[in-house]
Formats: structure tokens, C-alpha cells, sequence
């Protein structure tokens, strides 16, 4: 009798026979199911954070296989991007090399953990046959006029000369230098995904089916506002005005000063006017560098600086003195506030902290309050006072009838603002997909014609950065100079590269057709699967890559390149995975190695921690040492086997019994406790809140009864077929609810139990579901608080009763032995507890 699972000699073995377990005939589409899991970034290896995306997929896509569902489950990898090109830098190698390597070496982590997938259907952000659709897709969008060029602010490090992503800047500083960044204004490419924002908002109501925090946090981030856009007109000569965003119009005439973005068109030209210019430059370069370093704190501070210059209130007509500040930014509204200090906090601390003259003018007060001096701004509703024609009226009514005013003299207009802006995809860097389009002096900005793509990433380039912001791509006389398409004559290619988001936003398309070569995709056969049945991932991709997807499949949609218009139909977020409290990552530095682990416990151990580690929506906390519990339970399930095999070994397929009812108290337990285990695993799991946790906690259960029955049954000794048969159908449930989750063990086991087929091809089994309603329960008995019974009684039994039943059992009698009971405790419904 082996005591423990032989995982090392086992498992290889089925991850050989499991290579074609998930091969998909798309051509078949009857129940079908495309169960996708994120791609990852090949950045050298996967951390058993990672594991509970992958595992969690793998197990589902089992289950869906098990219940007679043609399942797809792909995979590839999304390669390009920033990790690849610094560690080119740093190492001096390729990036294409880089990438390649650790391609090949996650696919083997993936096969240790006994993670499946159709690979057959492999795609590759960086490989030419991929991008080239990522480029027609770009096309795509130019032509709609949907792609196009604006300057935008970078990151700009002095020392290196080059242009850093967000990512590449620590505490203000490079990374790689640790030189003070800038900001520098750079000529860009952006998707003009604000034209879609009205649809993204409001077909979030059809995704029923999505986790609503994440549904919130699209909401916001997309940030819809009705409201005013009003005119401040800017003393002097000149005709320029400062036009303000709002949704409180009922405020406007307590608006004693403006606050402008440092990034404003009109700043400069304002700190000129007002004399304050070389001031003024310092205080948007402390702006700039307070936004590199944290960009959150800029918008909290009250941070200002007086341009020297006035406007005037268009309702008040009083004269108002306009400031840079801090913490408004180009990004949201038009880089205006108008600064009301009597009903907005942030105006209110803002005059209080700058020690500004500024008076603070209440034009809101509460029904039947009178003015005096505030101490904090008033936010809510009341009685309009200070606002000439319109005192005395119900703010909310004022609100309207003052925007009508001002509307009539041509100094307002309502609007609707976003805080969603336009998609900026350009990247002065070297491993992306290259930006289809060429730069003619004749012809200006000419596409690159679609017979033409792909326009292939060169390898043969210096990696380093050259100096003057762009990408290194430029230093190539050979990519750069070519002729103009439209006119022939000489012309030089765009150099920047495209963000990996693009490359992200689209893959789930190619997954169903990945050798095509006349099209990016199949259309018939999108068209039949897609929305993705689920997509799971995690929470940190809940705003762009998702927002970017839905984007992308509602312009396909709307020019009829697809005939869905939300590319995912069920989404589940994962919780993180943390050590020491914080998520685990590499730049954490603690990370865990899933290696030596499955080296030491096999792959089925790690994947039934990973699952039962908690709640899998929420973060959990990962324990090297809670490992060997997940280990315990597999060794328990083997040993169930390997102590019973003659029993497996019989031939025959397992039956339930012919009349439960007639079976005595022990096997009437037993076949409840499966019963019930059917119906609560395929609830938690494939109910849609795949609670695995609380799955393999009721297999836990049943593993457990199944131990007592084999103590306890009369027969089970003997071997009477009576009981040997309900313990192989109970068995063999289990195995079926759990191969999923460990498949390696429960594979080997249903092989070795005379089945030919995999368990995999087997349906999941359905509960008896007149056993699934308690009229009866097993009371637990214990002696000093250690279990000594269980017995099965009706839930109308009274404690009394209880008591009488449980002093009568045999095994109870025996631990008394005749010492005195000091007291009985019943847990009515589950433990009677005999204290001696």
C-alpha cells in the first residue's frame, strides 16, 4: 500500500496524454464555451501570483468539458512593451531573443502546474503574422478619422536623453539614473476613443455579468457630467476668454476668483501680460515635477501662483483675479474652475492657505440661516441671496433660470463633459509594433497602403537611447527613408511604436482563426463565439485594457467588421495574490518560485492551496507552510484508494444504490453526504462565483465521512458488496467533482480503476436531490470535546432525547467507562458535548 500520492513519477505522465485535451473544433459551435484567461507578459517567469489566474481557468475550463460543453481555451502572449527593451539595455541582448526565452520557458511552468491549453492556437504580440493586423487595425481607425496627431507632455530624463514611461519614473527621479525628470511637449498619435465614450457609459448596463466594481470603475473613469460651459472674460485688450466647465451654476455669483492648469494654452501668455513670467516658470516647473513624483498629491494640494492678470464674472460683472494652480489639470473639464470659497472646500482651503484677499461670498444659505463668517464652505441646498434678480428663489430653480440668462448673452452654453480623453498610443520606443504611416513633405501624412503590412520591426537597431526624444528606430536609415505612396518621392517613416494596449485590445479575435493570412480574424466565426463565454484576469486591468477591448470591438462593430458590440459577456476579477500584506510582485521583491514547491508536494498540491487559499474574488494572504494542509488532503485521498484498490479493481461501472432508504444508518449517511457534495461543489463553482474554497472544503467533508464509514460500517470489513458498492460509488463521485482541481491524482486514479477513457470525458454527476433536504442530521458526539460518534438523527429530536440516544452508543460508552459526567452541552442541529 503506497501511504502517498507518487506525484513525481505520475504527473509527467498525464501532462504528455493531456496535449490535445483542449484542441477546439470551432467548426462546431453547439454548446459551446470560450473560456479565455488573460495573456501574460513573457517577462521571465510566472510567481505563484500568477498561478491563481491561470489555475483558476484551468479548473473551469475542466469543468465546463466535464459538463458536455465544446470549450475553447487559448493562449498567447503579449510581448511587446517596456520590460523586453530595458532588459535589452541592460544585458545587451535582444529583446526578440529576451522575449523568445522566456516564452518557452513559462509555457514549461504552465505544464508543470498542469495548466492546459489549445496551443495550436498560440499568438504572439511580436511576431510580424500578429502584428501586422495590429497595424491594419490602425489603418482602420485613421480612416474613420479616429487616429490622428496632437503634442501631448512626456516624461523627459536630462542624463539618458530619452523619453520615460510612467512606470520608469521613481520618486521624480529615472530609474535608470536617478536624474530629476521633466516634462516635454512631443508631436503624438491618439485613437479618438472619446468619440465612443457615450457607448462605453451607457452599454455598461447590458453587462450584467461583470463585477460591479468594476462597472463603477469604468463609470467613473468614462466620468459623463451635464453641465455648464461659461465664459470669463479676460481684462485688457485682448478678446480671449477663459472658459469654465460646471455643474453649479447656481454658485456662479459667490465665483471671486479663476484657477487655470499650468498646461493651459493661455498660460504663458497670461504670466506675460500680468509681468510674472520668470516667476511664474518656476512655479510650473515645481507643478511639473510634484505630478511626476505623485501625481495624486498635485490635485490634493491648494498649491497657487497669481498670474498678475484679471477676469471678469460674467454674472456678477466683478472683477476676479486668475491663478495657476496645483491642482487643475488639462485632463479634466478645460483646465478651468471657476473658484466659488463660500460652497466648495477645496476654494475655500485654497484662499485660507494662500493668505489671499479674497473674499468669500455666500450665495447659498440653508432655509432660514442668516450670513456670518464661515468656517467651512456650504455644500448643500437652500435659499439664493447675493445673486441680484435671482435672490430669494430655490437654488436648484436658479440654476436653470441662470443658465438661461447667460445662454441668452452668449456667455454660457450647456455641455457635457468627460473625464474619459483620447487614447494616446504612441511610444518613442523600440520593441512595439511600428505605426503604419509616412511623413512626405509634398503629401504630408500619407498611410502606409494595407498591401504593404506589415511594416516589420527591424532587428538589426541599436537599443540605446539617442538623445532627442525619439524612438531608436530613427538612427535606421534603412526603416526610416522610403518613397511616399501617394506621390513617389521621398519620404521617411514614422518611428514611434505603438502602445501594448493595442496589441491587447484585439487578441481574443485572433484566437479563433491565428493562421489566417488574408484577415485579422474569421468574421463568420467571431461572429458565432464571441462574446467570450468567460474572461478572467485581474482587477488591475479593470479600467484600460478592458475600457481599450470594448472600444476596439464597438468601432469593428460599427463598421460591420463584427456583429457583437461588447467583446466580453462574463468577466470575473481574481483578488491578488500577497506576502507580507503587500501584492506580489517582483519589484516587491517577494515573490514566491511555484518550482521548488511542486518539486516538493507535486502540481496538484499548489493547485488545490491555490484554490482553497480563500475567497477568489478577494486578496489573500500566501503561506508556504499552509502548503502541507493542501498536501495532507491529497495524500488523504490517495491513501483512501491505495488501502481499498480491490474494491476499484473489481471492473464495473459504480452505481448508486438501488433503495437508499433501506439501507442502514451508516450507508444512509454516506450516500446524503454525496449527494449533498454534488449539489453544493457545482453550486459554488459553477454557479458563477467560483468559490473553489468552499467547494474543496465540502470534498474535504465528504473525504472525512468516507474515512468513518470504512471504520465504522458493518460489512465494509468483509467486503459485502453492499457496502464495498456504495463506497466505490461515493469514491468515484469525488474523483469526479474533484479532477478538476487535481487532475493528476484523480486521473491516475480513475485509470488505474479499470476506466479506458479520461475522467475528463466523463459527465459530472447529478445530485439525488430527494436526499438533499435535512429531515435528518449527523450529531457529532464528543467525549471531553474529542469525537468519539457520529450518529444520525431526525432535527425534531430534543436535546433531551439527544442526550438518552447518545449515552446508549456504544462507542461513547466505552470512553465514559464508567466515569462520572459532570455535564452535557448540545449544539442543537450538530454536537452534543459529554464532559467527565
Amino acid at each position: 500500500m503506497e501511504d502517498f500520492f507518487p506525484f513525481r513519477e505520475i504527473e509527467p505522465v498525464w501532462r504528455r496524454r493531456w496535449k490535445d485535451l483542449f484542441s477546439c473544433d470551432t467548426t462546431r459551435d453547439s454548446r459551446k464555451y470560450y473560456c479565455l484567461m488573460m495573456f501574460p507578459y513573457p517577462s521571465g517567469y510566472l510567481h505563484v501570483g500568477h498561478g491563481r489566474n491561470y489555475i483558476i481557468g484551468d479548473a473551469l475550463a475542466r469543468y465546463k468539458m466535464m459538463e458536455g460543453y465544446n470549450v475553447l481555451a487559448p493562449m498567447g502572449w503579449d510581448a511587446f512593451g517596456l520590460p523586453a527593451e530595458n532588459a535589452a539595455i541592460k544585458n545587451r541582448i535582444s529583446p526578440a531573443v529576451w522575449t523568445g526565452q522566456n516564452i518557452a520557458f513559462m509555457k514549461k511552468q504552465f505544464e508543470r502546474w498542469g495548466v492546459v491549453y489549445d496551443w495550436s492556437r498560440e499568438v504572439t504580440s511580436c511576431r510580424p503574422d500578429y502584428y501586422r493586423w495590429t497595424q491594419w487595425l490602425f489603418l482602420k481607425l485613421y480612416e474613420s478619422g479616429l487616429a490622428y496627431q496632437a503634442e501631448a507632455s512626456v516624461n523627459w530624463c536630462p542624463s539618458c536623453k530619452t523619453v520615460l514611461a510612467n512606470e520608469q519614473v521613481v520618486g521624480g527621479e529615472c530609474e535608470r539614473c536617478d536624474s530629476a525628470v521633466s516634462q516635454r511637449k512631443l508631436r503624438q498619435w491618439f485613437f479618438r476613443i472619446t468619440s465612443y465614450a457615450d457607448q462605453l457609459l451607457d452599454d455598461l448596463e447590458t453587462l450584467a455579468n461583470w463585477p460591479e466594481r468594476v462597472i463603477t470603475m469604468q463609470r467613473n473613469w468614462i466620468g459623463r457630467s451635464e453641465g455648464v460651459e461659461v465664459s470669463f472674460r479676460l481684462e485688457g485688450d485682448t478678446e480671449e476668454a477663459l472658459n469654465c466647465f460646471t455643474t453649479r451654476m447656481d454658485t456662479i455669483f459667490g465665483a471671486t476668483f479663476i484657477v487655470i492648469s499650468v498646461d493651459h494654452p493661455l498660460a504663458t501668455m497670461l504670466l506675460e501680460r500680468g509681468g510674472r513670467e520668470a516667476e511664474g516658470e518656476k512655479f510650473v516647473e515645481h507643478v511639473g515635477r510634484m505630478r511626476i513624483e505623485e501625481r495624486e498629491r498635485a490635485e490634493q494640494t491648494k498649491e497657487g501662483f497669481f498670474t498678475g492678470c484679471y477676469a471678469r464674472n460674467p454674472a456678477s460683472d466683478r472683477r476676479i483675479p486668475v491663478f495657476l494652480a496645483s491642482y487643475v489639470l488639462m485632463e479634466y473639464g478645460t483646465g478651468v474652475v471657476m473658484g466659488v470659497p463660500a460652497h466648495d472646500q477645496r476654494d475655500f482651503e485654497f484662499v485660507a492657505q494662500a493668505g489671499l484677499e479674497i473674499p468669500v461670498i455666500p450665495v447659498i444659505l440653508p432655509a432660514g440661516a442668516s450670513e456670518e463668517i464661515m468656517s467651512e464652505a456650504w455644500a448643500g441646498d437652500g435659499v439664493m441671496v447675493n445673486s441680484g434678480r435671482f435672490d430669494g428663489l430655490p437654488n436648484r430653480e436658479a440654476l436653470r433660470l441662470i443658465t438661461d440668462h447667460l445662454e441668452e448673452r452668449g456667455m454660457a452654453r450647456r455641455k457635457v463633459h468627460y473625464r474619459l480623453k483620447d487614447w494616446l498610443i504612441s511610444r518613442q520606443r523600440y520593441w512595439g509594433a511600428p505605426i503604419p504611416m509616412i511623413h512626405c513633405q509634398a503629401c504630408g501624412v500619407v498611410p502606409v497602403p494595407e498591401e504593404r503590412l506589415p511594416v516589420v520591426l527591424p532587428e538589426d537597431v541599436g537599443f540605446m537611447p539617442r538623445g532627442d526624444g525619439k524612438s531608436p528606430l530613427a538612427a535606421s536609415s534603412a526603416f526610416v527613408d522610403v518613397e511616399c505612396p501617394a506621390c513617389g518621392g521621398p519620404a521617411r517613416r514614422d518611428t514611434d511604436t505603438m502602445d501594448t494596449f493595442v496589441d491587447s485590445s484585439w487578441y481574443y479575435l485572433r484566437y479563433l482563426s491565428p493562421n489566417e493570412g488574408r484577415r485579422p480574424f474569421d468574421k463568420e466565426l467571431v461572429d458565432r463565439w464571441l462574446p467570450v463565454d468567460q474572461y478572467i484576469g485581474g482587477i488591475e486591468h479593470a479600467i484600460l485594457h478592458l475600457l481599450y477591448s470594448r472600444f476596439i470591438v464597438k468601432f469593428l462593430c460599427a463598421n460591420k467588421l463584427v456583429s457583437f458590440n461588447e467583446p466580453f459577456g462574463n468577466l470575473f476579477t481574481q483578488g491578488m495574490i500577497t506576502r507580507g500584506g503587500v501584492k506580489m510582485s517582483k519589484s516587491a521583491g517577494n515573490t514566491v518560485d511555484p518550482q521548488p514547491l511542486i518539486d516538493t508536494y507535486g502540481a496538484d498540491t499548489i493547485r488545490i492551496y491555490t484554490l482553497f487559499i480563500g475567497p477568489p474574488e478577494k486578496d489573500a494572504e500566501w503561506n508556504d507552510r499552509a502548503v502541507e494542509g493542501a498536501s495532507r488532503f491529497i495524500n488523504r485521498v490517495w491513501r483512501l484508494y491505495s488501502s481499498n484498490q480491490d474494491i476499484f479493481t473489481a471492473g464495473g461501472e459504480n452505481a448508486a444504490p438501488a433503495n437508499p432508504a433501506s439501507l442502514d444508518q451508516n450507508h444512509r449517511t454516506l450516500y446524503r453526504k454525496v449527494q449533498q457534495t454534488i449539489e453544493r461543489v457545482k453550486r459554488d463553482i459553477l454557479g458563477g462565483a467560483f468559490h473553489f474554497n468552499t467547494a474543496i472544503s465540502a470534498l474535504m467533508e465528504l473525504v472525512n465521512e468516507m474515512y468513518l464509514f470504512v471504520e465504522a460500517a458493518a460489512g465494509f470489513a468483509t467486503r459485502k458488496s453492499e457496502s464495498t458498492g456504495l463506497f466505490r460509488y461515493a469514491y468515484e463521485n469525488m474523483l469526479l467533482l474533484l479532477a478538476p482541481m487535481a487532475p493528476h491524482l484523480c486521473e491516475e486514479i480513475w485509470s488505474r480503476s479499470g476506466h479506458e477513457r479520461s475522467i475528463f470525458s466523463r459527465a459530472l454527476p447529478e445530485p439525488d436531490r430527494a436526499w438533499l433536504r435535512d429531515d435528518r442530521f449527523t450529531l457529532v458526539v464528543q467525549v471531553n470535546g474529542k469525537i468519539r460518534s457520529r450518529i444520525e438523527v431526525s432535527t425534531a429530536t430534543t436535546c433531551e432525547e439527544l442526550e438518552r440516544i447518545a449515552l446508549k452508543d456504544e462507542r461513547v460508552r466505552s470512553s465514559i467507562a464508567g466515569r462520572e459526567i459532570r455535564k452535557v452541552i448540545v449544539v442543537p442541529g450538530k454536537i452534543l458535548n459529554i464532559v467527565i
